[in-house]
């Protein structure tokens, strides 16, 4: 029987809900996709705690699977039933065995890519696609510090701006988190439980600092991530995953003439045309191998709110599915 998993009120990870449904049914422009796994990212943290509010309670959280399409509304003709297809969607709904979506927001897949890993890099992969090629121009030769660099976006990430021939600062919590910054094209590593990273940095690259930061972290890193880039340097602050960022005066970064932008992907993913060629961007270096996708930790789709516990607790170093 379709089943979701619904929040009544914002709170903690005891507020997920498991709960059967009547079969859903597509609107006009809608597909409805049979989803094999979900993909389980912060975004939905933010949704569940009312960080990022649900357009209505009780509401469904969620924006990124993989699955088959069963059967599509009206006017449709990106899709049509039995094609595996996969999403990063802005409208919440996703944690769902069953889910009516835009058939505009749908990727079909090709034959090489599985349903898992599919649901693993829509949102991880293209946000490290478009962190590297839409929001900043990454160039060989230019030094980057990428935060969280063990993380699901960190380790694509890295990979990426690695083969793209950058060289990459990534900042971890542990040596085990370490080892894997390293393999995935890291050349040098920053343990910011012992460590200040901001001097760290300086040092590595002989005072004059980095030409990107690229930071998921937030409040706790922030103004440090400012005073590791070199004159006009560029702080791209895509995640909060300390918490938001608070308010600050614009004169910090005129000293070095510097450039901040707080980024979002379903902005450069906005029209088919640029899903479809982020999404295409990505599966080349995937099947190509010049980035490769660790293993995803699977949850049990009931067991949602272990998978939040895991990914809030930093319990994981890669993507966290739910699988259906």
């Amino acid at each position: 029987m379709p089943a979701v998993i619904r929040i009544h009120e914002y709170g903690g990870s005891d507020k997920l809900a498991h709960e059967d449904i009547a079969s859903p049914a597509p609107g006009p422009g809608e597909a409805l996709i049979r989803q094999d796994f979900i993909g389980v990212n912060f975004r939905d943290i933010y949704q569940r705690t009312g960080l990022y509010p649900l357009p209505a309670l009780p509401g469904v959280i969620g924006g990124e699977g993989a699955g088959t399409v069963e059967a599509v509304g009206t006017g449709v003709t990106d899709v049509k039933p039995g094609d595996r297809a996969a999403y990063a969607a802005p409208e919440p709904g996703g944690y769902a065995t069953y889910r009516t979506i835009a058939a505009s927001r749908l990727v079909p897949l090709p034959e090489w890519l599985d349903n898992k890993t599919a649901a693993a890099v829509m949102v991880q992969g293209m946000t490290a696609e478009y962190l590297l090629f839409g929001a900043y121009q990454a160039l060989a030769g230019q030094s980057i510090l990428v935060h969280a660099a063990a993380g699901g976006v960190g380790q694509l990430l890295c990979q990426w701006a690695s083969h793209l021939g950058l060289a990459v600062i990534g900042t971890v919590g542990s040596d085990a988190k370490a080892e894997i910054a390293r393999a995935r094209g890291c050349v040098h590593v920053i343990n910011y439980a012992r460590e200040n990273f901001t001097d760290a940095v300086r040092a590595f690259t002989n005072g004059e600092g980095v030409h990107a930061v690229y930071d998921a972290v937030g409040a706790a890193t922030f103004n440090g991530s400012l005073a590791c880039l070199r004159p006009r340097g560029t702080l791209i602050s895509f995640g909060q995953a300390s918490g938001p960022v608070a308010p600050f005066d614009i004169l910090k970064l005129s000293g070095g003439s510097l450039h901040l932008t707080r980024p979002s992907l379903f902005s450069y993913t906005a029209t088919r045309a640029e899903l479809l060629q982020r999404a295409a961007n990505l599966f080349m270096v995937l099947k190509n191998g010049s980035v490769k996708l660790a293993p995803p930790a699977e949850f049990p789709f009931a067991a949602a709110a272990a998978a939040h516990d895991a990914l809030e607790g930093r319990k994981t170093t890669g993507k966290i599915l739910l699988a259906v």
